[in-house]
């Protein structure tokens, strides 16, 4: 399985990475984003090469946040079949619901659990 993961912190794009595979997804490539403008490229670069099977990304970044990016790979139609998790300390009700309108699925605030990461991204996975 691929995964993108979209973060300004390198470390918490470990973090992520490390929760996803404790929490038992096989990936096999995991693909890495500092903010909004570098996913997009991402999916640009991988279009049709064995497609994503999930996205997490930030809600705060530098240059393009998590919320324009959601908003920007709808306008360029990338990678709209994979379900996409927002991870952010905002417990605001307007950024989650603004997210979800944008294309999230879900969403996990920091800090966060192996577990809850496994609650949130197995039932999109299997949905998918």
């Amino acid at each position: 399985m691929r995964a993108l993961i979209i973060d300004d912190s390198a470390v918490m794009r470990k973090v992520i990475e490390r929760a996803l595979r404790q929490a038992g997804l096989e990936l096999s490539e995991v693909l890495q984003a500092s903010n909004g403008e570098e996913a997009l490229q991402t999916l640009r670069d991988n279009q049709g090469s064995g497609g994503l099977a999930l996205i997490l990304s930030d809600i705060n970044m530098p240059v393009m946040d998590g919320l324009q990016f959601l908003e920007a790979r709808k306008q360029e139609n990338l990678a709209l079949g994979v379900p996409v998790v927002m991870i952010t300390t905002e417990g605001n009700e307007s950024f989650v619901l603004r997210a979800i309108a944008a294309g999230a699925q879900g969403y996990i605030c920091k800090p966060f659990t192996a577990e809850q990461v496994k609650a949130r991204v197995l039932p999109l996975l299997r949905a998918a």
